[in-house]
């Protein structure tokens, strides 16, 4: 598997792998607007992406949005390039994901990396909560996949 990067030095790989997430999470039909992603591909095939969006440099603030076709789309070089990016390349203090209280592998996922977890009712429609993640800088350094 290799990493791919979209942004502006690659505007097709960034649309393509915006519109992979989008099209993987449900409510995300109007797509991303100012964004920069990385991808990864396992024999040709875009099998997982991240979407960083809703930029705030000013207060060091980037959200993420994710999807995977592949159960094993969390390796080293992702997570370093998933993370790596907002708080070593762009100076981030906090990164936020948002997730649908109905979606618990991905709320078991948020929680094993270290995000701290603020449920929100209604956030997402009249019948669901979002959660919303936040992990900062420090965290980030201090979870295991960093000590080696």
């Amino acid at each position: 598997m290799r990493l791919v990067w979209g942004g502006a030095a690659n505007p097709a790989d960034n649309a393509a792998i915006a519109h992979f997430v989008a099209s993987h999470i449900t409510g995300c039909d109007r797509g991303f607007e100012n964004f920069t992603t990385l991808g990864l591909v396992d024999q040709d095939q875009l099998v997982a992406g991240v979407v960083f969006h809703n930029y705030a440099p000013e207060a060091g603030v980037i959200e993420l949005s994710s999807a995977s076709t592949c159960k094993r789309w969390l390796t080293r070089p992702m997570l370093k390039g998933m993370f790596g990016y907002p708080f070593d390349q762009i100076g981030c203090q906090i990164v936020v994901l948002r997730v649908s209280e109905r979606n618990a592998v991905m709320i078991e996922i948020a929680e094993r990396f270290g995000f701290k977890a603020y449920r929100i009712p209604r956030l997402r429609g009249r019948d669901e909560a979002e959660i919303l993640f936040t992990l900062t800088d420090d965290d980030w350094r201090a979870h295991p996949v960093n000590r080696r």
